[in-house]
C-alpha cells in the first residue's frame, strides 16, 4: 500500500515539475461562477429601474392630484402626470366628495417575456381648492 493511500487523499500526478491532477479546475469554477455573477448584476440593475420607476409613479400621481386641486381642467392634470410618468403609464383621475384622487399604474421595465413583470402603482390624493374657505 502506497503513502497516498493509506492517507485517504488521491495521488496526484506529476509531470515536468507541475501537478497534472488540478487541471480544468479553474476552468469549471469560472463556468459556473461567472453566469451567478452576470445574473446577480442583471437582478440588480432591474431592481434598481423597478425602484426608479416607482417613485416616478409617485412623483407623477403627486403631481397631476396638485393640478386637479388648483382647479386646472382634468387634461390638464392627466398630461402633468403623463409628463413624469414612467411610459406606458395609466392616468386615472376621480373625485370623492371634497377630495381628488389620482392614480398612476405602470409596468416595471425589463424582462417582461420572462413573467417577471410588476404592475407598479401609486395614488395621491388631495383636498379640491374650491372647498376651502378663504380667511377661516
Amino acid at each position: 500500500m502506497s503513502s497516498s493511500e493509506s492517507s485517504g487523499r488521491p495521488e496526484r500526478w506529476w509531470c515536468a515539475g507541475r501537478r497534472l491532477g488540478d487541471r480544468g479546475f479553474v476552468t469549471a469554477e469560472a463556468a459556473v461562477v461567472l453566469p451567478t455573477l452576470v445574473l446577480f448584476t442583471m437582478a440588480l440593475v432591474w431592481m434598481l429601474l423597478a425602484a426608479s420607476a416607482q417613485i416616478q409613479c409617485v412623483d407623477a400621481a403627486r403631481a397631476g392630484a396638485r393640478a386637479v386641486a388648483r382647479q386646472d381642467p382634468e387634461g390638464v392634470a392627466v398630461a402633468a402626470a403623463r409628463q413624469a410618468a414612467p411610459r406606458g403609464a395609466t392616468v386615472s383621475v376621480r373625485r370623492d366628495g371634497d377630495l381628488v384622487r389620482v392614480e398612476v399604474a405602470a409596468d416595471s421595465p425589463g424582462p417582461t417575456a420572462l413573467g417577471i413583470g410588476l404592475r407598479l402603482r401609486s395614488e395621491a390624493v388631495a383636498l379640491a381648492e374650491e372647498t376651502v374657505e378663504v380667511g377661516a
